[in-house]
């Protein structure tokens, strides 16, 4: 048996590893708080000393809350007393240095967020929508201002610029969508001829199908249709192409490289989109106004002979070369979409589906909006 513990200098017992944590109350307003308060001395026992300590601070008065008979001291007991008085230091309390920055981290000041006006689920979403366009304005404009710096390089250095990635670009945007292009502007211009027959028949006008299908192929519908066909597909394949990029870490090795995103990839395929898409356009726009030759043949026996002999002299030039014009510029904006949508994909396979879909719906919705501008302003060109 050990002895009882002696004089100073004598031999005493030692202390257990882990001293049971006491909570005492010395008087109606004074806690004292011993033994170890540590993970392995409080298991099983956090829930009952949280609850005692909440009672105590729930009693009210000025409680005194005395930490220096603790033995140990860890996170785990520093946060079931922290826990216990509220989240809060009561207002009296004696403790050590040590102690004090064990507590620290669980008095760190915080900010109140700032309350802003509750707004009802309508203007919550339109905000939203505005906020998001507002970063893809920005973020399509900065691509912008690179490009056409780049661009700008390329004039003085034309070494810099990738004519291979050029013509493959252009192989891919312009001769493999000549036969889809074909096939719809075919029946689109079959389709449209018919029904403005049907009308002229009834007031015997049969001869200004010429005037209304050549007017609207060359001039607006042709560059429209192709560019909306190109803007499904290749727009597509482009906004995908980079996004597969960005989530296999491609883009961050050619930035590790210390080669530029737009002289590598962006601006080959607007330089090459702006010159494949008039000539899709041009074969489009053939392509319906063989199919309404061929309607306006079958119903009102119109010969194509003079249906092709008439079709110079009812249509001015400058509505092709209007229609040439618009042309380049939507092939410019629809590759500068999917690329704007391909750089912010980010490395995830739902974030790419989102892109390629936002590319191919913003570019057709834009193509369209800019035709209507390019409609008003030469409203009195060519008419």
């Amino acid at each position: 048996m050990p002895e009882p513990p002696g004089p100073a200098g004598a031999w005493a017992p030692a202390a257990p590893l882990d001293a049971e944590p006491k909570l005492q109350a010395g008087s109606a307003q004074e806690w004292r708080i011993s033994g170890d308060w540590t993970l392995l001395a409080l298991r099983g026992r956090y829930e009952e000393f949280r609850a005692r300590i909440a009672d105590a601070v729930a009693a009210g008065g000025d409680t005194l809350w005395d930490l220096r008979a603790v033995g140990r001291l860890d996170t785990a007991g520093a946060l079931t007393l922290w826990q216990g008085w509220g989240q809060q230091r009561p207002a009296r309390l004696l403790w050590l240095p040590e102690q004090a920055l064990l507590f620290a981290q669980f008095m760190q000041p915080t900010t109140a967020p700032q309350r802003r006006p509750r707004l009802g689920p309508g203007l919550a979403l339109l905000r939203a929508r505005l906020l998001g366009f507002a970063g893809h304005a920005v973020d399509l404009t900065a691509l912008t201002g690179r490009l056409l710096l780049d661009f700008a390089q390329g004039l003085r250095h034309p070494s810099l610029i990738a004519w291979r990635e050029i013509s493959a670009n252009v192989f891919r945007t312009g001769a493999q969508a000549l036969p889809i292009t074909a096939l719809v502007g075919f029946l689109v211009g079959l389709t449209l001829s018919y029904l403005i027959s049907r009308q002229l028949k009834t007031y015997g006008a049969d001869i200004f199908v010429i005037n209304i299908l050549g007017l609207a192929v060359l001039r607006e519908l042709g560059p429209l249709l192709a560019a909306i066909i190109v803007a499904g597909r290749s727009g597509s394949a482009m906004t995908a192409q980079i996004g597969v990029m960005r989530v296999t870490q491609e883009l961050d090795a050619l930035s590790v490289m210390g080669i530029s995103h737009t002289v590598r990839l962006v601006l080959p395929k607007v330089l090459a989109l702006a010159v494949s898409l008039p000539l899709v356009a041009l074969w489009t726009s053939a392509l319906m106004l063989l199919g309404g030759m061929a309607a306006a043949s079958a119903q009102l026996k119109l010969d194509p002979t003079q249906f092709l002999q008439a079709l110079p002299g009812v249509v001015e030039p400058v509505n092709l070369w209007l229609g040439w014009i618009k042309s380049m510029l939507f092939g410019g904006l629809i590759a500068l979409l999917a690329s704007h949508f391909g750089l912010r994909v980010r490395p995830n396979t739902e974030s790419l589906g989102q892109a390629v879909t936002q590319s191919v719906v913003t570019a057709i919705t834009l193509v369209i909006v800019v035709d209507a501008i390019f409609a008003v302003l030469f409203s009195d060109v060519g008419l």
